[in-house]
């Protein structure tokens, strides 16, 4: 594997070892992208405030999420299509992860089931859950997570219909996928990720395969997987799940101040602050410029995590220093596994823990418990403010 210094790097290995059509789905955004860039563009803008003469000989980054001792706070966020940018990806992903010390969250719409996660690996995990139409058949992933021993239930709430990303369309992904002589061709040019990806333990949606379709096949799942998002999904959908769910349960996809404060109304032992990527309302303001408001709504009532843009141990600090007790990582981590499998994920992560460590010490903090917003630069009067992209 070539080597890697940074998530971009990472990032550039991946493009050129998976298809375009399954790099673009983990890399792009919905209609004109302008909240996948604001994700990106506010984090970067924000400073970090350099101190120095400060003891950091000792530090750690080691925490709590949801009362689990946890490396650093840090956790793999749900993907789906995970196991086509790596054969088996989820179970890679999440054996790095667990060797690691942080959660892996698998998705409903993963490539490996609920079973042939918790078959591969030693501790629990967590799982993402979609409400769909079919309510029973919701409940049954709900009992498979239950049965597998998952640690805590991710509910993803900002899905009930699907922003349209141009790029998926235009190459053709979909289940089964549409060959096109571009993708094709560009298919051909992959021959070892073509070679992994037909040893891999399953071709489609493991937690969906026993789904009541009325038929057969990928094409009857794909039609069915487009009829079960549901528009009419509200907060009592939450406190059914609430219900039948024993363990912690997180919300994944708060973005409003009103809805954040009947999120922690329900009972849920965290929120996650997302605007999904920057892959549903295309529009909406960055996550990371609505997390402080969120997280002073909530106040200690509910664990506050955050998701959108994070590619760097600077940029879990910064959410941090914003009211964040951890983030959860999305794009990095498929970029990873793409690049390299398990090793990469584990590449992945170290890069992240390192950024993370020498930021603190840069910044004068010994534990990452400490950060606070002291740690972002205030322009003062007399600083010299250069527009984006100065030196």
């Amino acid at each position: 594997m070539p080597i890697a210094t940074n998530i971009e790097d990472l990032r550039d290995i991946a493009r050129r070892r998976i298809p375009r059509a399954i790099f673009d789905y983990a890399d792009r955004g919905s209609y004109d992208e302008a909240t996948l860039r604001a994700n990106r563009e506010d984090l970067a803008a924000l400073k970090l405030r350099q101190r120095v003469m400060v003891d950091v000989s000792e530090r750690s980054t080691a925490t709590t999420m949801l009362g689990e001792p946890v490396s650093m706070p840090v956790a793999i966020a749900p993907t789906g299509l995970t196991g086509l940018f790596h054969a088996d990806g989820e179970i890679h992903g999440c054996r790095a992860a667990h060797a690691f010390g942080i959660p892996f969250t698998l998705s409903t719409m993963s490539i490996c089931s609920i079973e042939d996660v918790a078959e591969a690996v030693q501790k629990p995990f967590w799982f993402q859950l979609y409400v769909m139409r079919d309510r029973g058949f919701s409940k049954s992933l709900v009992e498979r997570a239950i049965a597998a021993k998952c640690s805590a239930l991710v509910l993803t709430l900002d899905l009930q219909i699907q922003g349209q990303r141009h790029r998926d369309i235009k190459n053709g992904l979909a289940v089964p996928p549409k060959l096109t002589l571009r993708n094709a061709l560009d298919i051909a040019t992959k021959p070892r990720w073509a070679l992994e990806v037909l040893r891999g333990k399953r071709k489609t949606f493991g937690n969906l395969t026993n789904a009541p379709t009325g038929g057969s096949g990928l094409s009857t799942l794909s039609h069915w997987i487009a009829g079960q998002f549901d528009p009419s999904l509200s907060w009592k959908d939450v406190a059914w799940i609430r219900s039948i769910w024993p363990g912690k349960l997180i919300l994944k996809g708060v973005c409003d101040v009103d809805d954040a404060r009947i999120a922690a109304e329900t009972g849920a032992d965290a929120i996650v602050v997302s605007n999904h990527g920057g892959r549903q309302l295309d529009g909406a303001p960055s996550s990371i410029s609505l997390l402080p408001s969120v997280a002073e709504a909530v106040g200690d009532r509910t664990e506050v995590l955050f998701d959108g843009g994070v590619r760097s141990g600077q940029d879990v600090m910064k959410a941090m220093a914003l009211g964040a007790k951890g983030c959860m990582i999305g794009k990095a981590w498929l970029y990873g596994l793409a690049a390299g499998g398990q090793p990469g994920v584990a590449q992945m992560l170290e890069i992240i823990r390192k950024e993370l460590d020498v930021s603190m010490a840069l910044t004068g903090i010994r534990d990452v418990r400490e950060i606070s917003p002291d740690v972002l630069h205030a322009p003062r009067r007399g600083d010299v403010v250069l527009p984006a992209g100065g030196r």
